[in-house]
């Protein structure tokens, strides 16, 4: 059923072979609420489901009436709406509806909105929360699968959502934002999901100077040479051992005054990881496609930012490279300069992440921002401290962090502060070189880490970084809206919102 279209509506009116959506609420009693059915009919068979306990209203229950002939439609889906009405709850409800329909194999269905118990006041945050979780459920990556001549020509599934409000300005403004986000964590969702063959770094260069026309942003890409020029000794580094070029993205753009400061996005763009030298095991290596999600939910969210006309300047930054165990590449032992000057001794060509966005990191402090942010799957150590659940950041900066747990919160995306200090910085340092890419102590991966990528960062600029090695792909045992073992499009929707404490 991929391909849906949504639009919102005042009236609906019923077509053949349509589906009536409509939400169940249980009160004490045990009477049904929050269902608008005029059929006695209808009215009664749902009294006789919850008497029975069929249907309980817990939330993301759903069940499906073929053939029913109700109020002129010919399909039923009573979904239940639970007693937590928070936005994130609309969200992992679309998607329980999504599935629904999948299995109706309906192509017009119509959602009885104001039937949903939502005041006014959460009316337009909970649409947009809805809208989106019913277009993320809707994304599969099958691109590259032979399809059947029915699947090619099969309509796309229109949904309604039918509310009295539907002309309201704020109401319109939140769908119409929906469209936009869901559109660009698919883009990000895609970018990821596509094999290392067919997403190289100058496959990947080219997909976001082909996706930003028309949206105001400037886009500039350097190559090998390019790189080797600007003395950026970690992309550079990292890039030797494979035959594919490394590519320095760098995107902008102006929603305010050219007078004001930019916000900086960084993202980590390696498309594919093998270790190097010090390669990985065999298992799961085929997962190492996922290693540059953090850049392709960086160019998402950026996208995003534009096409939302959010009133900020921004500036994307995506190194992007291939870690292959090649006759040019880095050894362990070997010794680069980043773009600051700083050296650092490689003592495992598996810690690539972080030497490739040193250089991204400077760069991006010489554009004085008034904040950088860095996403990057960058440690194993994360997934352990927090699994697949929360999206680990750090910071120094108190501000910042305030601004964070707000935009997450606003998005609905969980994230996990935790503590990074000057024991972790001490950890780094090198013995033939100012740095070690590797620690010297023991645990803390993640923390020393962002340690490491700290030291390319200008003090006064305030910073976060993201570890999204758990969160990046693989997380549909947790949010229903995301492919099961494809890649997630994490933290584009936070970055959105971030950007727009900043206009």
């Amino acid at each position: 059923m991929k391909n849906s279209t949504l639009q919102l509506v005042k009236t609906h009116q019923p077509t053949k072979g349509s589906t009536l959506v409509v939400f169940a609420q249980i009160q004490k009693a045990g009477k049904l609420s929050s269902v608008k059915i005029s059929s006695p009919t209808a009215q009664k068979l749902l009294q006789d489901t919850i008497d029975d306990k069929t249907i309980t209203g817990k939330a993301q229950e759903t069940l499906v009436f073929r053939a029913l002939s109700v109020d002129g439609y010919s399909h039923l889906i009573v979904l239940g709406l639970g007693s937590d009405k928070k936005h994130e709850t609309f969200r992992q409800l679309a998607s329980a509806l999504h599935n629904a329909v999948k299995s109706l194999k309906t192509s017009d269905v119509n959602v009885q909105w104001d039937g949903a118990g939502i005041g006014k006041k959460d009316l337009a945050l909970c649409t947009q929360a809805f809208t989106e979780g019913f277009l993320l459920s809707d994304y599969s990556f099958d691109e590259l699968k032979t399809k059947k001549k029915d699947d090619e020509e099969k309509a796309a599934t229109k949904i309604s959502l039918q509310t009295k409000f539907a002309a309201e300005a704020s109401l319109k403004k939140a769908f119409s934002d929906a469209l936009i986000l869901s559109e660009c964590v698919n883009y990000s969702r895609r970018l990821g999901d596509m094999p290392g063959n067919l997403m190289t770094p100058t496959i990947l260069a080219d997909s976001i100077v082909e996706a930003i026309k028309g949206t105001g942003i400037k886009a500039e890409v350097w190559d090998r040479a390019r790189i080797k020029k600007e003395k950026m000794g970690g992309l550079y580094g990292v890039s030797q051992g494979s035959h594919q070029e490394p590519r320095f993205i760098i995107l902008r753009y102006h929603g305010a005054p050219k007078t004001k400061k930019p916000i900086v996005f960084v993202g980590k763009g390696l498309t594919f990881d093998s270790g190097g030298i010090s390669i990985k095991p065999g298992g799961g290596m085929e997962e190492m496609k996922y290693d540059m999600c953090g850049g392709a939910n960086v160019l998402g969210g950026f996208l995003a930012i534009a096409k939302l006309k959010l009133k900020v300047n921004a500036i994307a930054l995506v190194p992007a490279s291939e870690n292959m165990p090649g006759g040019g590449a880095t050894k362990p032992g070997d010794i680069h300069t980043a773009r600051n000057g700083k050296t650092f001794e490689v003592n495992n060509t598996d810690a690539e992440g972080r030497l490739i966005l040193s250089d991204a990191l400077c760069f991006g402090s010489e554009q004085a921002p008034q904040m950088m942010v860095d996403a990057a799957t960058l440690t194993g150590a994360m997934v352990v401290a927090l699994g697949n659940t929360h999206t680990g950041f750090f910071t120094k900066n108190e501000a910042l962090n305030k601004k964070i747990q707000t935009a997450a919160d606003k998005s609905g995306e969980c994230v996990w502060r935790l503590p990074l200090c000057d024991h972790h910085t001490k950890d780094m340092k090198g013995t033939f070189a100012d740095l070690s890419n590797m620690s010297s102590g023991k645990g803390a991966g993640s923390a020393t880490a962002a340690a490491f990528l700290e030291q390319f960062v200008e003090e006064s600029i305030p910073w976060a970084h993201f570890d999204i090695a758990g969160t990046g792909w693989s997380v549909g045992n947790r949010l229903p809206y995301c492919s099961k073992k494809g890649a997630s499009g994490v933290l584009v929707r936070t970055f959105v919102e971030l950007a727009k404490l900043f206009q």
